[in-house]
């Protein structure tokens, strides 16, 4: 089965765009065309959004979804007409929320990602470029100052969970990848040791390991099974040796490991992740 799904807003349509990806990934058997539609802030937008929906409907024949975060009733009102099964996200939420605070919503859009304290902007933008500074062991000794600092072989996931973490939490993250250096020496450089604290390792199964890598170097020792396996294996060690907590990164997205690291850092006993 093939539907069109469309995220819709006055705005940026980030809200709309998140939402409707977590409803619409329970549908699995469906291959959805999707379609991300911010902005639609004119009724002249939104018409011809709708003649976009009417040829979505005659091409797939199926009415397409719509996933909609619209405040302003009279644009709501012509997509809510037009040829689609339409979602509006808020709808079921604000009035209820409304009237449990007594208080009236405020109606605005963009509200969700406005910059409406400045201090937590800029703690993220400070966080982002940390993690760019401090990638793929550039400073170690910046690591006493991270919030945490990822561990692992090449290609595990490191820089792109350390990105994540700094954007979407403003954690100051480094990344550390185990090197020839560290193997040969059989143990983490003193930086690592010394940081231990907010150090997390990651690992990932070696034959999700040798595809990636050879993605990268193809046909290289280094993406070679036996290479992938020591690596891992000589990594395991290591993390053991000083208790670091360990995450298997293999069958996880970004946002679930990322969601285990914070919650480890957020834990009062700085439990293991």
């Amino acid at each position: 089965m093939k539907r069109t799904a469309y995220f819709v807003s006055e705005s940026t349509g980030i809200t709309a765009e998140t939402m409707g990806h977590s409803l619409l990934s329970q549908f699995d058997t469906v291959d959805f065309e999707q379609v991300y539609m911010p902005y639609i802030n004119t009724e002249a937008r939104a018409r011809a959004l709708c003649q976009r929906m009417d040829e979505a409907h005659a091409r797939d024949g199926v009415r397409p979804v719509v996933f909609a975060t619209m405040l302003d009733q009279e644009i709501a009102g012509i997509l809510k007409a037009g040829d689609c099964f339409y979602l509006e996200l808020f709808e079921h939420f604000v009035e209820p929320l409304s009237v449990e605070l007594g208080v009236a919503p405020s109606r605005k859009s963009g509200q969700s990602h406005a910059i409406t304290k400045p201090s937590h902007y800029t703690k993220r933008i400070e966080a982002i470029n940390f993690a760019m500074a401090n990638d793929d062991g550039m400073r170690p000794d910046n690591y006493r100052h991270a919030d945490v600092v990822l561990v692992g072989v090449s290609r595990s996931g490191k820089t792109p969970t350390c990105l994540y973490l700094a954007m979407h939490y403003g954690l100051r993250a480094a990344n550390h990848p185990i090197t020839e250096e560290d193997f040969e020496h059989g143990d983490f450089p003193k930086e690592i040791i010394d940081a231990r604290q907010h150090v997390y390792g990651l690992t990932i199964d070696a034959q999700r390991l040798q595809a990636i890598r050879e993605e990268r170097r193809p046909g290289s020792t280094y993406a070679s099974a036996e290479r992938c396996r020591r690596d891992i294996r000589e990594a395991q060690t290591m993390f053991k040796r000083h208790s670091i907590p360990v995450l298997n990164t293999t069958n996880q997205s970004i946002e679930e490991i990322a969601a285990q690291i914070l919650r480890a850092v957020k834990s009062p006993n700085g439990a293991s992740a």
